[in-house]
């Protein structure tokens, strides 16, 4: 269901804060996304999820495991994660988990819930030999109607097919943060190189799952630049992860981790769902430190995904029972899985 983003002005705000006028999607700015967010909380709110009404039941949370298939020793010094081989996080390197391991897993998170099972390797990219293990997994989760997701890391347009072919739903390939703010997290790679395989994984016809990372040092300009580089692709992720930033001693953005405030978490959630009306906004990593209170709010302005489970790659998060609690108690129901 589509729906017309125009709203007239507010008292108070001269200029509308609408995306500019052509093609679709529309093409959103910096100012436009900060307008949104500097907006009264009420108003935010209310422009948001009259937007996720249009597009989805603000009743329905989508669910997700992650599962790490393999651990540590990625050779990226991505400042923030525990498994760069950079970083003394005490984060011990593992081979790549046989088959049958990975689908006892799936079959746990599905009894438990889950619609989605995402297997994450700490890889840069994967290499020919292990193309396909990943492939019988993919297939293995697919067959017991799951969706399915991956994240290995960069990608050929050649390893995308053999993806897509094994039956793949979404590939995950976040972009962390700003192009700006980029390399003072990372610089074994580059933002250009996120892009291209983002782009290799939508010609091959797998979907996107790309978000980002708070609580880094970034400032809020550089979070919203994030949302807008997400929104202006040329067709924006279906799914969005918002992560905040653990803390994880030993890796170098310990040194400049924020505090996320949790109504500037919400309001970042809002301006998503804004830009990105028909994407799946997901409660990602950093959970865990929200109260109920916090995560009703984010489901007010917009998310509609979250991570079941215990753990994540290798940071906890709340667990099923709490979900469960929350969940009932805000008469929310958990979406059915849709493979394609």
């Amino acid at each position: 269901m589509s729906m017309d983003l125009t709203f007239a002005p507010e008292a108070g705000h001269a200029a509308p804060i609408a995306p500019e006028t052509q093609a679709t999607p529309p093409r959103w700015t910096l100012a436009q996304a900060e307008a949104l967010y500097a907006l009264p909380l009420p108003k935010l709110m209310f422009r948001a999820q009259t937007v996720h009404r249009a597009h989805f039941d603000p009743c329905e949370i989508e669910t997700a495991q992650l599962l790490s298939i393999k651990t540590g020793g990625c050779p990226e010094d991505c400042g923030y994660c525990s498994q760069s081989s950079h970083h003394k996080t005490g984060v011990p390197a593992s081979k790549l988990m046989d088959v049958e391991a990975v689908l006892v897993e799936a079959r746990r998170a599905k009894a438990g819930g889950a619609a989605r099972f995402c297997m994450g390797a700490a890889w840069r990219n994967p290499k020919a030999r292990d193309m396909d293990k990943v492939c019988a997994m993919i297939a293995g989760v697919k067959a017991l109607g799951l969706e399915t997701c991956v994240t290995l890391g960069m990608l050929t347009p050649e390893q995308v097919g053999q993806l897509a072919e094994a039956g793949l739903d979404y590939y995950n390939h976040n972009v962390d943060t700003s192009p700006a703010f980029y390399p003072s997290i990372i610089t074994t790679r580059t933002m250009d190189d996120r892009l291209e395989t983002l782009a290799h994984v939508r010609a091959g016809g797998v979907k996107v799952c790309c978000g980002g990372i708070v609580g880094m040092g970034e400032s809020v300009e550089d979070r919203l630049a994030m949302l807008v580089l997400l929104a202006n692709l040329e067709t924006p992720p279906e799914s969005v992860p918002l992560n905040m930033w653990n803390a994880i001693e030993g890796t170098p953005v310990m040194a400049t981790q924020q505090k996320v405030d949790p109504i500037a978490f919400v309001r970042l959630v809002a301006v998503a769902r804004l830009l990105m009306p028909a994407s799946v906004v997901r409660l990602s990593a950093g959970r865990d430190g929200l109260s109920d209170e916090a995560q009703a709010l984010c489901f007010l302005a917009g998310a509609n995904s979250i991570f079941v489970g215990d753990r994540l790659l290798t940071t906890g998060n709340p667990g099923p029972t709490r979900d469960a609690l929350l969940l009932e108690r805000l008469g929310m129901t958990t979406a059915a899985p849709q493979p394609s």
